[in-house]
């Protein structure tokens, strides 16, 4: 399964090859529809409590960034470009260092790195913990150890990248406060890392499920995830999806 989703990610990257694309695409669809029931039930979206350690809304115009790992970056990003208070959402990797900061050096599973999302968002909006709140809620299936779905390897982890203490703090308290409620009836897989460096993926990843919405992957893995958002959290949810600027040939 990763390895189709590789083909197809190299091929977005070369427009021309629309041929292999397609058989690229019928592969994976194939593979997809028999064998991702057990997924989409793992996938289950519930709207969880709201972190009990929370910073108040801030005051005053700024932004703050947030770094989450849910998996593949698509769906994750995906569902984050559609979050009121969400500036910008870029898919790219984290927890490695620069030299393997590439999708097929990251894809062999022993770079450190997972994929991950950088958010820029704007504190007056939304607070951290309502990032979290729905990170855990519909991004991602937090139980899930070094996978998502039909994807494996520690790449694909659930992991959280705090950019401060205070959002140490607030990650902290919260996984512990989901553990002890048994929220999903088993202890979360979520890792709180070290900071870590953020690295932009390739061009041909960004803005994925908005530009593929019938990417049979996106289908069945990610737009549900968008559909739980805008059902379990209306108030949080905006319809235009904030897109990242992405340079000519990247």
């Amino acid at each position: 399964m990763n390895q189709l989703k590789v083909e197809f990610k190299k091929l977005c990257a070369h427009p021309g090859a629309w041929l292999f694309t397609l058989v690229a695409v019928s592969a994976l669809g194939m593979a997809l529809l028999l064998g991702q029931s057990a997924a989409l039930a793992a996938e289950d979206a519930v709207v969880l409590p709201a972190p009990a350690v929370d910073p108040p809304v801030s005051a005053g115009p700024h932004s703050e960034t947030a770094v989450l790992a849910g998996g593949c970056f698509w769906g994750v990003q995906g569902v984050f470009q559609h979050v009121r208070g969400v500036s910008n959402v870029v898919s790219g990797y984290a927890g490695g260092g620069s030299d393997t900061a590439q999708y097929n050096r990251v894809g062999r599973g022993d770079t450190g790195h997972a994929e991950s999302v950088q958010i820029t968002y704007d504190p007056t909006q939304v607070t951290y913990g309502r990032l979290l709140q729905i990170f855990f809620s519909v991004a991602h299936n937090p139980t899930q150890l070094n996978r998502q779905g039909p994807d494996h390897g520690t790449q694909y982890r659930s992991a959280i990248f705090p950019v401060n203490d205070a959002q140490r703090r607030v990650a902290q308290a919260y996984v512990a406060q989901l553990d002890k409620s048994h929220a999903f009836g088993q202890p979360l897989a979520t890792r709180i890392e070290a900071s870590s460096a953020f690295y932009p993926a390739e061009g041909y990843h960004q803005n994925f499920l908005t530009l593929h919405p019938d990417y049979p992957y996106i289908v069945v893995n990610d737009l549900p995830k968008v559909q739980a958002l805008q059902r379990l959290f209306p108030e949080r949810y905006q319809a235009k999806p904030v897109l990242v600027e992405v340079a000519a040939g990247s």
